[in-house]
């Protein structure tokens, strides 16, 4: 990507020529998973060794809940019918293809709900809405910035699913096609539009992608039966905040040196899961600006007809590029794409170059490239969020700034537009008191998933445990970078721990021969221009901060130039740790407030 980079062009239009439109698919009375596979797909979903989600699809797809959901709620909030008369295949499977989420093991009969955020933007309308909405159900209701920036939002009941979707109607976001076997929230560069440093403004082809997905929000049922959950990133620019390289379609902004054009280079099949973690492969492919968004959704309709529909632990996209091949693909798609496509070979350097550039730290304070604008950074420590942070951060925008926000893969905020003679106001309002621009070096790399507190995979908890390690850890020690921690509550790893410098997973541990909570450690993950994933070093190791607190300080010291501060009670609290008597500030107020 090195010579990729060069300086940019004025930017190519987006063609106005028309997109190819795919036929939609004769619906059956009730929407079948069967209805918009080929020849080829159906086979393999009415196979024998078909998995248990394939047959379920078959009999009825989750598309169907995008008219049923509504019906079910309402019925419910009528008194029509009730909990127990539902069909539970619809309640805990096919109401994610609407983005509703029942957690039966931690929180029966409350629902998660995903929204899809393309590249993290929002208003201050839509924020308010999320904050308005949770507020009803008080300590219940809190919500999360995702690893692929979109929004979470917890403690929701199904008689108010209706009026949610519907709200969120009005404020132009949806969140249908969220979860199960459809596309994922679509990430990209943060700063895209006002970032110096970007080749490209991506917001138009991401926004346009989303749009064809969701029928515009309303869902489309042609990419709604994936063999598996599927992700894109798109990268403008050499720090790579959309991670291209552990996403299963990888779009990097590149220039062809020949031309001049700008572009995007192609990697493929990056993903992680309980069974395996890949970093994505060389596509050997330039697209133009006027093919990425046909190319994309080409993609996504070979995928559904040639993956695999037996294993759903090996269905996801890089088994199907080890199966057919980069060559077979790139055919399959220029066909799907049209007569006469052509799919140009990769320009610009390797993959991963050697010589890369820093990644950039954009928490804080920073000039845009428009003359007397600035953004600004802030960590929301471990990306949860409750009604009054909603509303705050949608007060922020509209003082401040134009009205936005964008949420980050590193669950941070970014609030753009904001003019210098504002700055000093903005830093002074109360919420960055909670949500700092200025945060310490571990608190500023925290991520997590949300971990056993709400998840049914969880086997540890994950974002209080993180906090009070941060914040215990700085305390005590000076370190001279920022250290990026991601802690993942089970092996799915949704907190991404493999690219990590010190990453957490949630497993199985021992303690006086009872079993507790445990994490397995990983250390060396790098992101940006040459990424590589962290190994795991240790595992079993107790979720405690009795246990953690001396282990992540011993890393910190070994392996990123952390020292004990000298004197006072952080290194009171080091000797009492060393005698086996660790009692940190996190560790009493925990026990004061029965948390421990």
């Amino acid at each position: 990507l090195a010579s990729s980079f060069a300086a940019a062009p004025r930017r190519l239009p987006i063609s106005a020529a028309a997109p190819r439109r795919v036929a939609a698919p004769a619906m059956s009375a009730v929407p079948s998973g069967l209805d918009v596979l080929g020849p080829l797909a159906k086979e393999k979903a009415l196979a024998k060794n078909a998995n248990k989600i394939e047959k379920l699809k078959n009999e009825k797809c989750g598309s169907a809940m995008w008219t049923e959901g509504y019906e079910i709620a309402d019925a419910l909030r009528r008194g029509d019918t009730k909990w127990e008369d539902l069909n539970l295949d619809d309640i805990d499977v096919r109401m994610k293809w609407n983005g509703f989420f029942h957690r039966p093991k931690r929180t029966p009969k409350k629902f998660m709900i995903r929204i899809k955020v393309p590249n993290g933007e929002l208003t201050s309308e839509q924020l308010r809405f999320f904050g308005k909405f949770i507020e009803r159900y008080g300590e219940d209701g809190c919500g999360d910035i995702t690893t692929r920036a979109a929004i979470q939002l917890r403690g929701v009941v199904l008689e108010d699913a209706a009026e949610f979707m519907r709200g969120l109607d009005a404020v132009g976001l949806t969140s249908k096609q969220s979860g199960m076997d459809n596309v994922r929230n679509m990430v990209g560069n943060p700063l895209a539009g006002v970032d110096p440093d970007e080749m490209l403004d991506t917001r138009p082809f991401m926004r346009e992608i989303q749009k064809r997905l969701t029928n515009d929000g309303k869902g489309n049922q042609v990419y709604a039966n994936l063999p598996r959950k599927f992700n894109i990133s798109m990268n403008s620019t050499r720090d790579n905040f959309a991670h291209t390289h552990i996403n299963d379609l990888g779009l990097d902004c590149a220039q062809d040196p020949a031309t001049g054009e700008i572009g995007f280079n192609v990697v493929v099949g990056g993903f992680f899961s309980g069974q395996r973690c890949a970093m994505s492969v060389d596509f050997d492919t330039f697209i133009s600006q006027d093919q990425v968004v046909e190319f994309c959704l080409a993609l996504l309709r070979v995928y559904t007809e040639h993956g695999s529909r037996v294993n759903r632990t090996k269905n996801r996209f890089m088994y199907c590029v080890e199966d057919l091949g980069v060559p077979k693909l790139k055919e399959l798609i220029a066909a799907e794409m049209g007569e006469g496509t052509v799919l140009r070979p990769r320009v610009g350097g390797p993959i991963y170059p050697a010589d890369h550039a820093p990644h950039r730290d954009i928490l804080g304070v920073h000039p845009q490239k428009q003359d007397g604008l600035f953004f600004v950074g802030a960590n929301v420590p471990a990306g949860r969020l409750f009604a009054q942070d909603f509303m705050d951060m949608a007060d922020v925008a509209d003082e401040f700034g134009d009205g936005t926000l964008r949420v980050t893969v590193a669950e941070g905020l970014i609030y753009p537009n904001i003019p210098q003679d504002k700055l000093v106001a903005m830093q002074a309002h109360p919420m960055f008191q909670r949500f700092l621009i200025s945060p310490g070096p571990l608190l500023r790399g925290l991520v997590s998933c949300t971990g056993a507190q709400f998840c049914n995979f969880g086997l540890a908890d994950t974002k209080l445990t993180a906090i009070d390690l941060c914040r215990t850890l700085e305390a005590e020690l000076d370190i001279p970078q920022t250290v990026r921690m991601h802690f993942t509550g089970c092996p799915n790893t949704c907190g991404q721990a493999q690219i990590g410098d010190i990453g957490f997973i949630g497993g199985p541990a021992r303690v006086d021969g009872k079993a507790v909570q445990g994490y397995s450690l990983l250390m060396g993950g790098k992101i940006g221009e040459t990424p590589s994933l962290a190994e795991q070093f240790e595992k079993g190791v107790p979720a405690d901060l009795e246990t953690l607190v001396p282990k992540v300080r011993e890393i910190l010291i070994e392996n990123f130039g952390a020292t004990v501060r000298g004197s006072g009670a952080a290194a009171t609290a080091v000797a009492e740790a060393d005698d086996g008597e660790w009692k940190s500030p996190a560790l009493r107020f925990r026990a004061e407030n029965k948390l421990a």
